[in-house]
């Protein structure tokens, strides 16, 4: 009797201390309380940022994205340079082309006039407009997990390593999102946020006119129309053929080779990724489901809770 009573209690530690390790200090239900309004507001401004112009749903998917992927989803992506901060807005992946940082400053205003004082936190805030974003251009919706706290750092330098590149190849995407704890069906998933938005040519030039086995030759010559062999660094190009809906033909592209980027295409060329692609390519509902989920486990990356960092008063600067 007493060793199955010390098996049981054994038994029930470890799945304690399992309970702790895996579960998230966040969650949906944070601002309820405290600021009921806080979530509306934030939807109101996104809605009529994408209702101006689509594009910047995207673009704001794209900033929590990129925020997530170096240390954390902490809003250090929206500090401006000084002399203590290396901005993560100057690092490669980012400079020239990431983007509205306009709206998160409105949403910002919005949201701390609705709170009466500055509860919501920057990070917070990029991790609902993104869903907010999806949701307006006709994607799913989830239950963002909040309580973030926002980082009194940035790290250009990690910024240039820690975000997955247009030019990997899928081993390359795997150890990256490895190391932020996503696996490959994140990695897939997670990749179809390229159903919407659109890149410039200087990201896909090298695509188009020297990957001849792995690229469609009219959807290679269709885009050589725009994108030159030199200048025209900046035009543009849609990420897939409906670049302002949230569907699956981000996948439909990639099985006819017709995906922009090489990290695109790298997801269907053979490899373990396949599979899951041609699954997408023809189950939106899937598809919607997947990401939805792989959205919720990225935006638990790191996150600063509790004491550990601030609650910006302007997300561009350290209070």
């Amino acid at each position: 009797m007493a060793s199955c009573s010390f098996f049981l209690l054994h038994a029930f530690l470890l799945f304690s201390l399992a309970t702790i390790a895996f579960s998230s200090p966040l969650t949906p239900y944070y601002y309820d309380k405290v600021c009921p309004e806080a979530l509306p507001a934030i939807k109101r401004v996104v809605q009529a940022a994408v209702q101006q112009e689509r594009r910047m749903g995207a673009s704001l998917l794209r900033l929590h994205f990129h925020d997530c992927f170096v240390n954390g989803c902490d809003g250090s992506i929206l500090l401006d340079p000084s002399p203590t901060i290396d901005s993560e807005k100057n690092a490669l992946p980012n400079l020239n082309s990431a983007r509205g940082f306009d709206v998160i400053d409105k949403i910002k205003l919005a949201v701390d006039k609705a709170c009466g004082y500055p509860v919501v936190s920057c990070a917070d805030i990029l991790a609902v407009a993104a869903r907010d974003s999806v949701v307006a251009l006709g994607g799913p919706t989830w239950k963002v997990q909040l309580g973030r706290r926002d980082s009194t750092t940035a790290s250009r330098t990690d910024a240039n390593t820690d975000i997955p590149s247009p030019f990997m190849d899928l081993p390359a995407l795997i150890n990256i999102f490895q190391k932020h704890g996503l696996n490959v069906k994140d990695l897939v998933a997670l990749s179809g946020g390229h159903t919407i938005g659109i890149a410039q040519c200087r990201i896909f030039r090298t695509r188009i006119y020297n990957e001849t086995t792995t690229i469609n030759p009219a959807f290679a010559r269709q885009r050589q129309a725009t994108c030159p062999l030199s200048g025209g660094d900046s035009n543009l190009a849609p990420l897939d053929p409906t670049p302002a809906f949230f569907d699956k033909k981000y996948f439909t592209n990639l099985v006819k080779k017709k995906g922009l980027l090489h990290s695109d295409q790298a997801l269907f060329n053979g490899g373990q990724t396949d599979k899951l692609v041609k699954s997408y390519s023809t189950n939106a509902g899937a598809f919607s489901q997947d990401f939805a989920k792989s959205m919720i486990k990225m935006g638990n990356i790191k996150p600063l809770t509790g004491k550990n960092g601030q609650i910006r008063l302007n997300c561009r600067k350290v209070n």
